[in-house]
């Protein structure tokens, strides 16, 4: 299906194509596939204000009636799968598995969403003044500005938003200027559920398109309470802070240099189809992609000897190709940095195999994904590339390793791959990995929606999706109760007038 016709069946006209600023281009070919109109950085405190009206209507209505509608966006996002997901794959270059898999995710946080509106609980707690009840109500806290980036264009977006909804919050959404598109879809869908829905406010979702000045608008005003904000380390830097000083709530998801332990005891098997899906989807450019491999030195040529075919042999090429497992980076400045990184790494002593661009596959910024063994955890291991490099390093003691595992600033998802049940449940306690995922005998790769998804250290801290994330979207409230006929003061306090 040619780009044109992908745009056409997710519901695009020409006047949506075309006449704007922004140049859209797919990383399967390089080509512009449309020019949308951006956003006017004047008109942002006039959409700020319309979501702080809508507000004043939305955080009134019943939660499962909230719910209602997450509910309708559910049943818009299935019949819309195969399209959404085909402007996930245009846009993003994601494999046609992996767009259509993003869709599932928003389709899961609807279902999950819909019965949370009905758990948004509080405790009842008992106090120690007789006659007197304890409770906490939680409460919506206004417009929730939710920037996204490139690589997951819309998975994210529905964390955030279905949470916001059911909480009573409506939601800005700015996309990332990289996949304008995949965002303009998810709103010609929520529309849809919007009109059968039939009584939301004017302004509960909206769409804003451009670039830093319009997320500085959103991260800047005292209008939004919540700032959700997905990027780069570097970006979190400076968003968080903002958000910070004006008393707003950032949730922060941000970079993650993913480790994975092998042990002697690991199913080798097993690790090998791990480690080859967590370090190569999405051609490395996931947050919870694997990107450093610590093994035992008893195994660890045993191990990189059965990598390196396998990596060798993986089909790149056109995403929508049956059979292609790696796609396209987003542009060519991201294959420009994983080289340089290469580089850098052959030059602190690692051993390179693979990377270089990808022959005769297309003229997107195709590459060849890259193991490189290393003599030790260096700066350059240290810092998180997104793209498909995974660091190799030895370790003997568990300790070491585990030193090793947490060495690293980010600390997003993590995992073990071990038969030995010590080694296991080490792994998981408060000695083991010091991230907000961590797995056994699985990937750090591909989390589901019903736990919460976030990470610690300079991931931000942030928790999204499932659990009780959605305290994040709500304030809460401490209530006391006096039913009796007295006065009594808590800590035994006399003050008699």
């Amino acid at each position: 299906m040619r780009h044109s016709e992908v745009l056409q069946a997710a519901g695009f006209t020409q006047a949506d194509l075309t006449g704007g600023s922004l140049p859209v281009r797919s990383p399967i070919d390089g080509a512009v596939v449309a020019q949308v109109a951006e956003t006017l950085a004047a008109d942002m405190p006039g959409i700020i204000a319309k979501s702080k009206e809508a507000f004043k209507a939305w955080r009134v209505v019943p939660a499962p009636r909230r719910g209602e509608l997450v509910r309708l966006l559910g049943e818009e996002l299935r019949a819309a799968k195969d399209a959404l997901g085909a402007v996930v794959t245009l846009e993003a270059g994601k494999i046609t598995s992996e767009g259509l898999g993003e869709v599932q995710e928003m389709i899961d946080i609807c279902d999950f969403a819909v019965g949370q509106s009905r758990q948004l609980y509080g405790l009842t707690i008992a106090s120690e003044r007789p006659g007197h009840r304890m409770m906490e109500t939680w409460h919506p806290m206004g417009p929730c500005g939710v920037i996204t980036a490139f690589n997951f264009p819309v998975a994210v977006w529905s964390w955030n938003t279905c949470l916001a909804l059911i909480c009573g919050d409506p939601v800005i959404w700015k996309p990332s200027e990289k996949t304008p598109l995949t965002a303009m879809t998810c709103m010609k869908i929520l529309d849809r559920a919007l009109e059968r829905f039939g009584d939301a406010p004017e302004g509960l979702v909206q769409l804003v398109v451009g670039g830093p000045e319009i997320g500085e608008a959103l991260v800047n005003s005292t209008d939004v309470p919540i700032l959700s904000a997905t990027g780069s380390t570097r970006m979190g830097g400076i968003v968080g802070p903002k958000v910070a000083a004006r008393w707003g709530r950032p949730i922060l998801e941000l970079g993650g240099n993913n480790g994975m332990i092998v042990a002697p005891s690991a199913d080798l098997d097993m690790a090998i189809r791990a480690i080859v899906f967590s370090a190569v989807g999405t051609a490395g450019q996931r947050c919870t992609t694997l990107r450093r491999l610590i093994v035992h030195n008893s195994i660890k040529d045993e191990l990189v000897a059965k990598l390196v075919p396998a990596y060798a042999s993986l089909p790149i090429g056109d995403p929508r190709s049956d059979g292609t497992l790696i796609g396209p980076l987003i542009d060519q400045a991201t294959a420009d940095r994983m080289q340089a990184m290469l580089d850098q790494a052959a030059s602190e002593g690692g051993t390179v195999h693979g990377g270089g661009a990808a022959n005769g596959v297309g003229d997107g910024a195709y590459v060849n994904p890259a193991i490189v063994e290393m003599p030790a955890q260096t700066e350059t291991v240290k810092t998180e590339t997104f793209a498909p490099i995974l660091y190799v390093m030895g370790y003997d003691e568990f300790d070491e390793a585990i030193e090793l595992h947490n060495g690293v600033p980010q600390g997003l998802s993590s995992c073990i791959f071990t038969l030995n049940m010590r080694e296991a449940e080490a792994f998981l306690t408060a000695a083991g990995s010091d991230c907000g995922i961590a797995n056994v005998n699985i990937g750090p790769s591909g989390a589901e929606i019903g736990g919460a998804f976030g990470g610690e250290k300079e991931t931000g801290g942030g928790r999204e999706s499932g659990s009780d994330a959605w305290k994040g979207y709500m304030r809460r409230q401490t209530n006391t109760i006096n039913y009796s006929s007295e006065l009594p003061l808590a800590q035994g306090v006399k003050f008699d007038i």
